[in-house]
Order: C-alpha cells, then sequence, then structure tokens
C-alpha cells in the first residue's frame, strides 16, 4: 500500500510518497517524471515519515542544513541507486559535475562511464531535495537539466549558498 501527503514550499506546492514506513518519493507538482514511482492507488494520509520529511523540508528551506535524512526507499534501479547513493553525499551549499559522478562510479566499479548516463540517472531521482540531484553541474560549471524546471535549481543552489 502507498501513501501519499502534500507539502507547500516556497517555490511550489510538492507531493510526498511512502510505502508506510520510508520515503519513497518527493516530487515538485507538475515535473518532469512527477509520481512515477508511485502506484495509481494510493492514499492520503500522515505518516511519521511525512512528519520527519515537513520537518526536513521547513529546516531546509529557512536555509540550514537539516543534519538528518528520513528513511528512505529508492525504488529504482541498481544503477541509479549507485548513483543516487552518491548525490546523498553532496554536502549542502556545494556542488558535484556529472563528469565527477561518473569518475567516483568508474573507480567503484573498474568500468569506464559517461557523464551522459550519469545524468539520465539524476533527472530521474524520485526523491528530489532530500537525494540533492539540485547539486549537480556542468563540468564547465552551469546549470544544466533539472526535472524540477531550471528556475527551481537556481533558486536552490542561491537559497543554499546564503
Amino acid at each position: 500500500m502507498e501513501y501519499i501527503r502534500h507539502y507547500t514550499s516556497p517555490i511550489g506546492e510538492m507531493t510526498m510518497a511512502s510505502n508506510g514506513e520510508a520515503l519513497t518519493g518527493l516530487w515538485f507538482d507538475g515535473q518532469k517524471y512527477f509520481a512515477d514511482t508511485l502506484c495509481s492507488k494510493h492514499y492520503e494520509r500522515n505518516l511519521p515519515v511525512f512528519t520527519q520529511t515537513c520537518r526536513w523540508l521547513d529546516i531546509y528551506f529557512s536555509g540550514k542544513s537539516p543534519g538528518f535524512i528520513p528513511p528512505l526507499l529508492m525504488k529504482t534501479t541498481d544503477f541509479r541507486k549507485r548513483i543516487w547513493e552518491i548525490l546523498l553525499t553532496i554536502p549542502f551549499g556545494q556542488t558535484m559535475t556529472y563528469g565527477e559522478i561518473a569518475g567516483i562510479i568508474a573507480r567503484k566499479s573498474g568500468k569506464n562511464m559517461s557523464a551522459q548516463a550519469v545524468g539520465g540517472a539524476v533527472g530521474h531521482n524520485s526523491i528530489s531535495l532530500i537525494i540533492p540531484c539540485h547539486r549537480v553541474i556542468g563540468s564547465d560549471g552551469s546549470l544544466t537539466g533539472y526535472a524540477g524546471g531550471m528556475e527551481k535549481k537556481k533558486w536552490l543552489l542561491e537559497m543554499e549558498r546564503l
């Protein structure tokens, strides 16, 4: 069984999803790949994991690092999960390039990895903000694609640097 709850952020409405124990999704409403891991049959409910996630979001949107991560369940492929786990290591207020992530994967697996493959995995992140895909930038420092929209990515990065 899956559950949802809504959250109003300073830059738009968000939807959270859970299996009842862990957070399985966090999207800006209407973003690319919105609710792509959410079953069509789900119920709106207040759960402890949603309370934790709302607390995390409140702290985050106040311009601070929350210092904790709610329980997460990454409903994805093994490849994407490895990428998303690297995203979790990017500190608040810092960035990493797609190429740097590809290099980490290549060193760990012993296989070459393209920045484009990393970009595909980053773009399908279903737990926005907490798994900080917005902190991934191009090798030249440019802001590149973001499923939530480039204006949101710019806002988030500027907010984190305050």
